[in-house]
């Protein structure tokens, strides 16, 4: 495990090698997909790839995440496709897409990166277990040859029809042996390469793995050809870059956005939608990257929503989709050894360089080795032990973790998302409503004391039990409130409190409220309808303020021990405080 003081920065050239293996990685999975939710979109083919650049390479060195690699992102399709049927034309949606940017830069600068905080962990967990299982379904198809589902969508059974199970049945129609060949020798290439002999060799260990099954994908399709052309992959089983054939269609693939649209309302409105998703995807994405870190880095998440909201705008005004961090690019980056940005640096400069240089190598690629690839990837965000250790955690963060996948899978990304947190956010206010108060029962002198000694956080869902508390308090009795660690009391809690002080004189219960902040013996004198015997019970209550501790103290280290003591003889517990017995 590496120490602290071994951690690299966001810049680290140290970490050189490992960031061009995670780089040229990413970048070799990045190119079908760029193309494929550019298809999925109705946008040009080359629109996935301008994201994609701009994702690496601008909010890549705007962004001090360490880690995280942005691009298009298939959560982002419905937006871009309901946007486009609105404003009738991709370049009013460019335009769209740079306001988009510019208010996601807004909520950078209002510091609205907290949003990431109020997701529990275990969703974080769920959404990137649910992540991995649908990465590896969704290559079962591709491992066959049936590559006409090329976007990997993050829904496998949604509500409007389509479904693994369909994929699976069209693949198994149309299985492809060639395909299967060319995946099942890179699978055994990735999985070899995760035995320790690959993993210490002097030379194999320097290699990336993916790059190997890449290579040998291509060389089994180019055998096939030379043997029988028929049997060779091409047109939808291999990658599919555009192949400018001259200057002018190369610089034709850059558009501007249609600033004619400044006027129309819809622009703004569709710009909403895809700052909302697209800043929710991104802090989501680079929460759940930071926890695929190696070192455990935290990106600062204000800086990233301008860093994407820059990258936005750039990306509209040179004709690219809208991006987001993506937390499949990041993940296969960092399994290939990605640990600083210049992974991210590296996977869009050799995007860029693909598309002027490489693109006819490019499509020799065949979707059966980049599905290889990313069914590793999926096994690694859900693989078994990481089920085990959340239920090991307990039923509270176990069931947010199985909601946020199952939801996931029947929905998309966010609607999972959304409804995992809720069922978190049921047991968290279930273990504020828990916690947020403890109560004791004791006797001094023969006198019956209670006290209740309030959390950090009191709401008003902690009003009723409280009252309850307050109502079975006996009669001729002494009760504390010690608000003095609590940061936060709500009014409507404070109020019951002091509408219960004139019941509890009528039974002639002697009442202490303490605040934070507050002197008490300053607070009784500014209440005229306070008795001077309460006032006077300020004395009293300092008088027994060490036997209180001792009790509080006796309580941390052991809740029982009042009820364990009251079972012995009292010569069993002389260490006991002299004044003080328990009920």
């Amino acid at each position: 495990m590496t120490t602290t003081s071994a951690f690299p920065k966001t810049w680290d050239f140290s970490y050189f090698k490992s960031d061009l293996q995670g780089g040229l990685v990413s970048f070799l999975v990045a190119v079908p997909l760029c193309l494929g939710i550019a298809l999925a979109s109705g946008a040009p083919l080359f629109a996935g790839i301008i994201a994609g650049i701009v994702g690496g390479l601008v909010v890549g060195t705007l962004s001090r995440s360490a880690v995280s690699i942005s691009g298009p992102e298939a959560g982002l399709i419905l937006v871009v496709v309901s946007s486009i049927s609105t404003l009738g034309s991709f370049k009013a949606v460019q335009l769209a897409i740079c306001v988009a940017g510019v208010m996601q830069v807004l909520l950078g600068v209002a510091k609205a990166g907290f949003i990431s905080n109020f997701f529990p962990s275990s969703v974080i967990k769920g959404m990137l277990a649910a992540i991995g299982i649908i990465l590896i379904l969704k290559q079962l198809p591709h491992l066959m040859g049936y590559d006409g589902d090329t976007v990997e969508s993050l829904a496998l059974f949604p509500w409007d029809g389509g479904n693994i199970v369909a994929l699976l049945e069209h693949a198994v129609r149309e299985v492809n042996p060639t395909a299967v060949v060319i995946a099942v020798a890179s699978l055994a290439v990735l999985l070899a390469w995760e035995r320790p002999f690959c993993k210490t060799h002097r030379v194999l260990s320097k290699i990336p793995a993916a790059l190997v099954a890449v290579l040998l994908g291509v060389a089994l399709n180019e055998l096939a050809r030379a043997l029988n052309p028929g049997w060779a992959l091409g047109g939808t089983h291999l990658v599919q870059l555009p192949v400018p054939q001259s200057a002018a269609e190369w610089a034709g693939l850059f558009t501007l956005p249609d600033f004619s649209q400044l006027t129309n309302p819809d622009v703004y409105s569709a710009a909403v939608a895809i700052a909302l998703v697209a800043s929710v995807e991104a802090l989501l994405a680079v929460e759940a990257s930071d926890k695929l870190d190696p070192f455990q880095r935290k990106t600062p998440t204000n800086r990233e929503l301008k860093a994407q909201g820059i990258g936005n705008v750039v990306s509209g005004l040179l004709g690219g989709l809208p991006l987001t961090s993506v937390v499949v690019r990041s993940s296969v980056s960092i399994n290939a050894g990605g640990r600083t940005k210049l992974a991210a640096l590296v996977h869009s400069s050799f995007l860029l360089l693909s598309v002027v240089l490489l693109p006819h190598l490019l499509n020799l690629i065949p979707w059966a080795a980049l599905a290889a690839i990313l069914l590793i990837t999926g096994y690694k965000l859900a693989r078994v032990s990481i089920f085990k250790e959340s239920y090991a955690a307990g039923f509270n963060e176990f069931l947010p973790f199985v909601v946020t996948i199952v939801a996931i899978l029947l929905t998309d990304l966010l609607i999972g998302i959304g409804i995992g947190a809720l069922v978190g956010l049921f047991f968290i206010l279930r273990e504020t409503h828990k916690n947020a108060h403890f109560f004791q029962r004791y006797t001094v002198k023969g006198q019956e004391h209670a006290r209740i000694s309030l959390g950090e956080h009191v709401s008003f869902l902690n009003k009723a039990s409280i009252l309850s508390l307050l109502k079975d308090i006996p009669a001729d009795s002494t009760v504390e409130i010690d608000g003095t660690n609590s940061a936060y009391i709500d009014r409507d809690v404070v109020s019951a409190i002091e509408n219960f002080r004139e019941t509890a004189r009528q039974r002639n219960i002697e009442l202490i409220f303490m605040r934070r902040g507050e002197d008490y013996a300053h607070n009784v004198a500014q209440q005229p309808h306070v008795s001077s015997k309460e006032a006077d019970f300020e004395a009293y209550y300092k008088l027994f303020d060490n036997n209180r501790n001792w009790v509080a103290e006796k309580l941390r280290r052991n809740p029982r021990f009042f009820e364990n003591a009251a079972e012995q003889a009292p010569s069993s517990f002389s260490s006991a405080a002299p004044t003080t017995t328990c009920r």
